[in-house]
């Protein structure tokens, strides 16, 4: 019985780490959201993104930190707060596959 409470409590220190990770990562996303507003949009834009112009270096940056954020940081705060607040369905016996 020590052991099942013991590992109830690893996994609750591990869920409330996950959540602090989240809030970081989150963290950083605002921080990319404030260096993105920071920069310019050059006129030009539209042809630089469709490949017809070269990129300038706020196009690049714009660009990238807008992929990071849906690509990266976004799912994983998604994942990380799922983790962090997932419990098992009641009656499922640890380590059988739901029907």
């Amino acid at each position: 019985m020590a052991e099942k409470d013991m590992g109830a409590e690893t996994e609750a220190a591990a869920q409330e780490a996950l959540l602090e990770m989240a809030d970081e990562v989150e963290s950083v996303g605002r921080r990319l959201e404030a260096i993105h507003a920071s920069l310019s949009i050059p006129p030009n834009e539209d042809m630089m993104l469709l490949g017809e112009d070269e990129m300038d270096v706020s196009t690049e940056i714009r660009s990238v930190i807008e992929c990071v954020l849906a690509d990266s940081i976004g799912p994983a705060v998604r994942d990380l707060r799922a983790a962090a607040t997932y419990k098992p369905s009641p009656g499922r016996k640890k380590g059988r596959p739901a029907p």
